[in-house]
C-alpha cells in the first residue's frame, strides 16, 4: 500500500529522493536521481495521508493520464509514473529556473515585457490546445520559461483532455481552479472551452501590467460568481498612461462571454507580438465599468448561465485559422494578385473567424547598400504597406481580421518561413510567376516555401490553382511571399 514519502534517500523504483523542492497542498515535489540518467529529474508525489483531499487524488490521476500524451517544448518531458497500488508518482524533467510567482513583488512590469511574456504563454497554450487539452489552471506558479525562451505550462491535474474521461467533472460538482483566474464558464461547470485559458491569461496580463488583480482576491464562490455579470475596471481607469492597444487585448480576453474573446490562442499571440497592428475598438477607450443597464441584463439573463453545447476542440481551432497571403507588388503581377485575392476571398467566406495577414518581402542586397527611399524619393516600406492595404480593399474585411506586414531580408523565402514559425500561420497562399532561367537555376521563393512550410500551402497561378497540403504542426507553421 502507498505511503507518504518524506525523507531524502528513499528509493522508489530506482529513483532516489535527493531533496524536497516544493511542498504544496495537494502534492510534494522531490528532486530525484536514477543510475544512468543525466537529465535533472523531478518527482511529483500526491498527498495521500489521513485527511487527504479526495480531489487531490483524482487530479493526480488526471495528470498521470494527460502528461504522457503531451509532447513539445511547452510541457515538461514525461519520464515515468507509479501506480496507486504501490506508490503513486510522476517523474518528469526538472526545468531550470523559477516560475513567474517570484516576480509578483516586481509588479507592475513594463508594458513591452508583459506583452512579450503573454505572447510566449499564448504560444504555449496554442500548442496545448492543438494536442486536445484545455489547461484550466493558468496562473504564475504554473508557468516557467526554458533557457531558450519558450514558456512551459505546468500541472495538468485540473485539465480537460477531449479524448480522455474527465474524472474531475464526473466525480465532483463544485468548480475547481484558482479563484482569481477562473473564467465565468468554469463557474458554470463548463470545462471544455479553450477560451477559458485565454480568460486566465487575460487576468495575468491585467495583473502583471497594473499590479492589481481584475477581480480582487475573493475566494468565496458567491464572490467569484460576480464575474458572470460584472466586468473589471479597465486598466486605463487605474493607469492614465496605459497603452490603448494593450487594454484592447486585455479586455477582449476578459470578456464575460467566450464568443467575444479571441477565438484561438494563436490569434492572441499574434496581436501581442504585433502591437502596432492591433485594431482598436471602444474597449481601448474605456475608463469605467460597463453601465448598470448592461450589468443588470447579464445578471438576469438566464441564458448567460446555461451550459453551452460541447464543441469539438479541433473544429473550434480550424474555424479560426491565421491565413497568410504573399503579395508581389512588382509591375506585371496584377493578374497573379487578382488570382490570389479570388482564392483568399473564397477561403475567408467560409471562415468568418479567420484572420488574414498580407505579406510582402522587401528584398535586400547581399553586398550592396540598401536605401530607404526609392528613385522618386518615396519611402519604400510605407509604399508597400499602402500597396498591401489597397490589394485587400476589395475583400471588405473588418479591421480586426486584417494585418499587413513588410519584411526586409536578403533571402525572402527564409524570412517568410521564420515569420511563419513565429506567428503560427495555418494556411499560406503564394503566387508562382512564369518560369525563367534564373528561377530554374536558383529555385523560386514559392517552391522553397511549399517544400519547407509545415502547414497547408496553396500555390496560385493566374487561372490555375495547384494546392499542396501538409499536416499542421503545433510547433511550426509556414508563410509564403514573393519579394
Amino acid at each position: 500500500m502507498a505511503k507518504p514519502l518524506h525523507e531524502p534517500g528513499v528509493v522508489v523504483d530506482d529513483y532516489r529522493l535527493e531533496e524536497l523542492a516544493h511542498s504544496g497542498g495537494m502534492a510534494t515535489l522531490w528532486r530525484v536521481s536514477r543510475p544512468g540518467v543525466t537529465m535533472p529529474l523531478l518527482m511529483k508525489v500526491p498527498r495521500i495521508g489521513e485527511g487527504a483531499d479526495p480531489a487531490a487524488i483524482v487530479s493526480f490521476e488526471m495528470e498521470q493520464m494527460i502528461l504522457p500524451r503531451l509532447t513539445g517544448v511547452h510541457v515538461p518531458k514525461f519520464v515515468a509514473a507509479g501506480d496507486f497500488a504501490a506508490q503513486p508518482y510522476i517523474v518528469m524533467e526538472a526545468i531550470p529556473g523559477q516560475t513567474l510567482l517570484p516576480r509578483l513583488p516586481e509588479l507592475p512590469l513594463p508594458d513591452a515585457e508583459v506583452a512579450k511574456i503573454g505572447a510566449k504563454i499564448a504560444m504555449a497554450l496554442d500548442d496545448l490546445h492543438r494536442q486536445h487539452v484545455v489547461h484550466l489552471d493558468i496562473k504564475p506558479s504554473n508557468i516557467m520559461f526554458r533557457p531558450t525562451g519558450e514558456a512551459v505550462l505546468l500541472d495538468y491535474g485540473l485539465s480537460h483532455h477531449f479524448r480522455l474521461p474527465d474524472l474531475m467533472q464526473e466525480e465532483f460538482r463544485l468548480p475547481f481552479g484558482t479563484a482569481p483566474y477562473m473564467s465565468p464558464e468554469q463557474l458554470r461547470g463548463i470545462r471544455n472551452d479553450p477560451r477559458s485559458d485565454l480568460f486566465a491569461l487575460g487576468v495575468l496580463l491585467y495583473f502583471f501590467s497594473t499590479g492589481v488583480r481584475p477581480f480582487g482576491e475573493s475566494e468565496t464562490l458567491r464572490g467569484m460568481r460576480r464575474r458572470l455579470w460584472r466586468d473589471p475596471v479597465p486598466p486605463r481607469g487605474l493607469r492614465g498612461d496605459y497603452p490603448p492597444w494593450l487594454q484592447e487585448i486585455v479586455l477582449r480576453c476578459l470578456e464575460i462571454e467566450p464568443a467575444w474573446r479571441y477565438p484561438t490562442a494563436a490569434q492572441l499571440a499574434f496581436d501581442l507580438s504585433h502591437p502596432t497592428q492591433v485594431k482598436l475598438t471602444k474597449r481601448s477607450e474605456q475608463l469605467k465599468h460597463d453601465p448598470l443597464t448592461t450589468v443588470l441584463r447579464r445578471r438576469f439573463n438566464q441564458e448567460a448561465t446555461r451550459p453551452r453545447t460541447k464543441q469539438a476542440l479541433a473544429a473550434q481551432l480550424s474555424s479560426a485559422p491565421i491565413i497568410a497571403v504573399a503579395i508581389d507588388l512588382a509591375e506585371g503581377s496584377a493578374a497573379l494578385n487578382d488570382a490570389l485575392r479570388t482564392t483568399a476571398g473564397r477561403i475567408l467566406a467560409t471562415l468568418p473567424a479567420a484572420r488574414l495577414a498580407c505579406l510582402n518581402v522587401l528584398k535586400q542586397g547581399r553586398l550592396t547598400i540598401d536605401f530607404t527611399l526609392d528613385e522618386q524619393g518615396h519611402n519604400r516600406q510605407i509604399d508597400r504597406l499602402v500597396g498591401l492595404r489597397h490589394w485587400a480593399e476589395p475583400l471588405k474585411l473588418q479591421e480586426p481580421r486584417l494585418t499587413v506586414h513588410v519584411l526586409e531580408a536578403v533571402d525572402p523565402a527564409a524570412a517568410i518561413l521564420e515569420f511563419a514559425q513565429a506567428n503560427r500561420i495555418d494556411h499560406i497562399l503564394i503566387g508562382a510567376r512564369q518560369s525563367s532561367l534564373m528561377r530554374t537555376l536558383l529555385g523560386s521563393v514559392s517552391a522553397k516555401v511549399a517544400a519547407e512550410a509545415l502547414c497547408t500551402v496553396t500555390v496560385v497561378r493566374p487561372n490555375l490553382t495547384a494546392e499542396k497540403e501538409k499536416p499542421s504542426s503545433a510547433d511550426d507553421s509556414g508563410l509564403s511571399s514573393t519579394g
